[in-house]
């Protein structure tokens, strides 16, 4: 679809309204996921080494590829717009699919955290019909907040990114201050910094899908002021800030919290409670502002993930590569509607249909996070090579930022990417959630990823077709 026609059929698409530094604010909301900072210490001190290791071999290649692909492909639609290039209209519609309707998935999951954390951070009690009530309602805040203008909304990723990296710097110093004060909870001697595949092997996945997101903001690339400049700039100074603070995170987590005692649930809140007892006497109000803050963390993340996958949805209902339902767009607010309303409704059935089968906020949790992340995380097979083809079929077309290295330096890149995204989707498959039902988990998390593929197929096979 040319530029015109899809003006005329989105009015978001023209308006430039996001500079660079709030492109860099969006991409660390995004990535930086206060949801598995508390998995990442339950790793142990050895996660660390993983996070360096994962970050050297996977991140920042990860994070040139993306830098290279959004600056030469700027247009609404990010990765659907890259894999569609490279792949032809069936695949970028099923990438883009998948990457919309992971945001539903995993919607849920995090609003379980957001209820973790509220009832250990004020000692509540709340029933499971409760908690599910208060994770469908926050689903819809979240989907009214994304229904307005960008120019509106994209403040919530700007002030949750400000908020993450304030409750990691809080974290990290109180929990730092805990261990001079009584000691470490868990010792960082240097033998404990080594990386053993053992057991920890099913945390991988986890670290290598928080690092995820690059792209996001290319989702709406029309809207950025100046994507070409801009893109590359961004994406470096998110990838120095997200690094930093995952590692002080967890490191406050720790230093703090013995290791068999981390929540993966309520693991940030049960630090700052132990440090804040210890430090000042008990949970003061300072206490009180960082829960709210985390909260709000969870909501602007949502909020983030919401903007970018139904902007990259809509791209396919304005190609005609999947039904108009997901290209339409509110005629005054420029965001579109009806993508969003389908995200909240798959969302609330999702949530209580596993607030039903479980009996745990853990066993929910998980069960979601692996099913979501799976979904997720397959766009990016096609991703990641779609970078290279069209480095060879398009050399020519303008690319302000390069990978470094030439040809080699381009497969160097996509191998390391593809081969480690390959065996982390083999890892969510094959690590199932201690006390959950391997019958349950796999008919969640291994039918529900077929059948989305299946649905996926379906969707374009009913579309128009035409560009």
């Amino acid at each position: 679809m040319d530029d015109v026609t899809r003006s005329q059929s989105a009015p978001l698409v023209g308006q430039k309204t996001v500079s660079m530094f709030e492109m860099l604010l969006f991409i660390v909301s995004g990535i930086l996921v206060l949801d598995t900072v508390a998995t990442g210490a339950a790793i142990g001190v050895e996660g660390l080494s993983w996070w360096i290791l994962l970050g050297i071999l996977f991140f920042l290649p990860y994070a040139m590829l993306t830098a290279e692909l959004g600056s030469a492909w700027p247009d609404e639609g990010g990765i659907y717009v890259w894999v569609r290039e490279a792949f032809g209209p069936f695949w970028g519609s099923m990438t883009a699919w998948l990457y919309w309707i992971n945001l539903a998935y995993w919607a849920p999951s995090v609003f379980v955290l957001f209820v973790g954390t509220m009832v250990v951070g004020w000692d509540l009690n709340v029933s499971r019909f409760w908690e599910a009530f208060i994770v469908v309602v926050l689903i819809w805040v979240t989907m009214f907040i994304v229904l307005a203008p960008l120019k509106y909304s994209k403040w919530v990723p700007s002030a949750s990114a400000v908020v993450k990296v304030i409750v990691v710097l809080v974290l990290g110093a109180a929990g730092i201050a805990y261990a001079v004060k009584n000691g470490s909870a868990n010792s960082f001697a240097l033998d404990q910094w080594v990386p053993h595949w053992g057991s920890n092997y099913s945390f991988i996945p986890t670290i290598v899908w928080s690092l995820m997101g690059f792209e996001i903001m290319n989702s709406a690339g029309d809207a950025i002021k100046n994507p070409q400049r801009d893109v590359p700039k961004a994406i470096v100074g998110a990838a120095v800030m997200i690094i930093a603070a995952y590692m002080l995170g967890i490191v406050g987590i720790l230093a703090s919290v013995k290791l068999e005692d981390v929540s993966i649930v309520s693991g940030i809140a049960d630090a700052l409670k132990l440090s804040f007892n210890d430090l000042f006497g008990g949970a003061t109000w300072l206490f009180d502002i960082l829960v709210v803050l985390i909260l709000f963390a969870f909501v602007g993340n949502m909020v983030t993930w919401t903007i970018g996958c139904n902007h990259t949805i809509a791209a396919t209902g304005l190609d005609k590569t999947a039904p108009g339902v997901f290209g339409h767009y509110h005629r005054r607010w420029g965001t579109p509607d009806y993508a969003i309303y389908l995200t909240g409704v798959v969302a609330t059935v999702l949530t209580v249909l596993n607030y039903w089968l479980f009996g745990t906020r853990e066993d929910v949790f998980w069960t979601i996070f692996s099913l979501s992340a799976v979904v997720f995380l397959i766009p990016y097979l096609l991703m990641f090579p779609a970078f290279l083809i069209l480095r060879y079929r398009e050399p020519d077309r303008e690319r302000p930022y390069r990978v470094p290295g030439g040809k080699a330096g381009a497969w160097l890149v996509t191998v390391l990417c593809w081969v480690i995204m390959a065996a982390v989707i083999v890892i969510f498959f094959a690590q199932v959630p201690e006390g959950t039902p391997k019958g349950i988990f796999y008919g969640i998390c291994g039918g529900g990823t077929v059948l989305t593929l299946i649905i996926g197929w379906v969707l374009y096979a009913l579309s128009p077709k035409e560009s």
